[in-house]
């Protein structure tokens, strides 16, 4: 990736994560004084939350700073993977944000207490869907230009406030207006389901990239076709892909004519690694190239995986 494009990624992903802080701040203050002027279980649920939000956008912050720096000599491979390590810190606090909800909903459910001043709770859950609405349209936009999956996660989280203020909202109309008893406390339990929920699915992508997960079936084969287009390789194998933050890395032997010389061969791969790049910018390329045939790999690493119809072989690709 070069210096501007990682520079507006750094602009875009930091703006994010300052927007998430600052939206964070002001729904704690409101939900701090909704909390103790309703009494209401799904409201401190809401204000927990939110405090946990906070704590994951101030990682989130500095996930992205620390994935945006370069290279160095102790970490060859960029620091990409700060996001996923910010992203799986923020699944840990939904996760206990959710026990901490569901605790207090079941000992409300219990004990039994009636909610205040509805009509703050109300307005202050209004005023938080608001507010909450703008910063995920920015977040959307960030993710859009740069994939980022610390925001991506913390987008996520976002989304999942938009029900968490409608469930408080209609269950402070159900107990108060409706006089639907222990309402409110259903709602706040169904709130650290929604919240635990989240967290389950938010964890995919984050494992997948600390467990160096292979690319997606589609961007795999999508990369596979490209190659079939070069007429000076007759063959690929012991493939390997993973993502580390914003950027993709593959590595790939490629089989060519054994009388080839070392500088064809390495003007084959040099127009192999352009016309990739063009194709899937930010890509880190390692290719390694054996004579026709030649097979040092066991088992599956072995197997050619080009496919079995060269597409494109027909038009002028120029090494």
């Amino acid at each position: 990736m070069s210096d501007g494009r990682s520079q507006v990624r750094a602009m875009l992903t930091r703006s994010a994560a300052f927007a998430s802080i600052a939206a964070a701040l002001f729904l704690l203050v409101l939900k701090i004084w909704a909390a103790i002027t309703t009494d209401s279980t799904a409201m401190l649920g809401s204000l927990a939350d939110t405090t946990l939000d906070l704590v994951a956008s101030l990682a989130t912050l500095l996930g992205v700073w620390i994935a945006a720096q370069p290279a160095d000599d102790k970490h060859r491979f960029g620091h990409g993977k700060a996001e996923a390590i910010t992203a799986l810190f923020q699944i840990v606090l939904i996760v206990i944000s959710a026990l901490g909800i569901a605790a207090r909903a079941v000992e409300r459910l219990l004990v039994g207490n009636e909610v205040q001043a509805a009509e703050q709770g109300i307005g202050v859950s209004i005023a938080a869907i608001v507010v909450t609405i703008a910063l995920l349209a920015w977040q959307r936009h960030v993710i859009r230009r740069t994939g980022s999956l610390a925001i991506t996660t913390d987008s996520v989280h976002y989304q999942s406030d938009l029900f968490l203020n409608l469930a408080v909202i209609v269950g402070l109309v159900l107990e108060t207006y409706v006089g639907l008893a222990g309402a409110d406390a259903v709602f706040g339990f169904g709130i650290a389901a929604w919240l635990a929920y989240g967290a389950w699915g938010a964890s995919d992508e984050v494992l997948d990239q600390l467990m160096d997960h292979e690319w997606p079936e589609e961007k795999k084969q999508r990369f596979l076709q490209l190659l079939a287009t070069f007429p000076d390789i007759s063959g690929v194998h012991d493939l390997r892909t993973r993502t580390s933050g914003d950027k993709d890395f593959v590595q790939f032997h490629i089989w060519v004519d054994p009388q080839m010389t070392v500088r064809e061969a390495h003007r084959v791969m040099d127009g192999i690694e352009h016309r990739l790049e063009a194709d899937f910018p930010g890509v880190e390329i390692l290719i390694h190239t054996d004579p026709d045939g030649l097979v040092d790999e066991k088992g599956e690493a072995g197997r050619d995986v080009l496919p079995p119809i060269r597409v494109g072989l027909e038009q002028d690709v120029k090494l």
